[in-house]
């Protein structure tokens, strides 16, 4: 039996350009971004229920975890915490480099800490990097030499972080030191080779959802990274996935029209289904 009911639905008509960071919180709402646009949107998640729009940057955004003061974000060129009012800026490490880079994926762990990817514009393979945001706010270059950081995702204990640098097809697993948010060297997770992996969420028995870019699917491994189902889904650019912790089961998918000559009837979408799946509400940093 597929872990996804369906039929597969769109939760109003907005086509986003780069629909991405899709996470359910545990006010039992769901979250999304249209990265380019830097565009954040909050949706029940229930086939044309429509999605406020609750913030808007002059940046690209693109994820966001809540924090005390709002939000905290991978936006620009760096980490920012979002409040009404002008973002305040923690650091802005993309803008050091030598190559024209943004801010990509992010995601808070249950220890507090914001994880988040950076990545060249120009695909230029090795300039990507990790970030790590402490508690206290300061922010750590923790891994370099990847190309187009996604995911980051992480199990409901915060123990272990898994990550996947797209163009080379590979999901990598780190163990997450408990006191220091050091991380383990990579464990080769899960290969992909036809179609990049995306964004990931880990779900309440541990198993990793993938949205694979370019493939129309999503894939769930099993915790040793066995693939245990491939769910296909009506856009051709899918970028990550959130699943309800509570009530009705419920999967949310983003996708993107970036780089389509002819974009589908739901490319660009959020799209929902019904699951039997049941997520674990995302982590909140500090």
């Amino acid at each position: 039996m597929s872990a996804v009911a369906g039929p597969w639905q769109p939760v109003d008509d907005r086509r986003c350009e780069l629909g991405e960071g899709a996470r359910w919180l545990s006010s039992g709402r769901f979250v999304f971004v249209d990265l380019l646009a830097g565009r954040l949107f909050s949706t029940s998640g229930e086939p044309g229920a429509g999605a406020r729009e609750k913030l808007a940057l002059d940046v690209p955004l693109g994820a966001v975890a809540e924090h005390p003061d709002g939000w905290i974000a991978a936006a620009g060129e760096g980490i920012a915490v979002l409040r009404q009012e002008e973002p305040t800026w923690l650091a802005r490490p993309a803008a050091e480099a030598e190559v024209a880079m943004r801010m990509n994926d992010g995601v808070a762990d249950a220890r507090g800490r914001f994880w988040a990817g950076a990545m060249p514009y120009g695909g230029e393979p090795g300039t990507g990097f990790l970030l790590r945001v402490d508690p206290d706010g300061s922010v750590h270059r923790v891994l370099d030499g990847l190309t187009i950081p996604n995911g980051p995702a992480v199990t409901a204990d915060g123990s272990r972080l898994f990550l996947a640098d797209t163009p080379t097809g590979w999901i990598r697993a780190y163990d997450v030191d408990p006191v220091t948010g050091d991380l383990s060297p990579a464990h080769a997770f899960a290969h992909v080779e036809d179609g990049g992996p995306d964004g990931m969420v880990v779900d309440a028995d541990g198993y990793v959802w993938s949205a694979i870019w370019g493939a129309a699917q999503l894939r769930r491994f099993g915790p040793d990274g066995a693939l245990r189902e491939v769910v296909e889904v009506p856009v051709r650019q899918p970028t990550s996935i959130a699943l309800s912790a509570t009530g009705p089961g419920r999967i949310l998918v983003t996708s993107a029209t970036h780089g389509l000559d002819d974009p589908g009837g739901l490319d660009g979408c959020t799209i929902t289904a019904t699951t039997e799946v049941q997520g674990i509400a995302a982590a909140s940093f500090g």
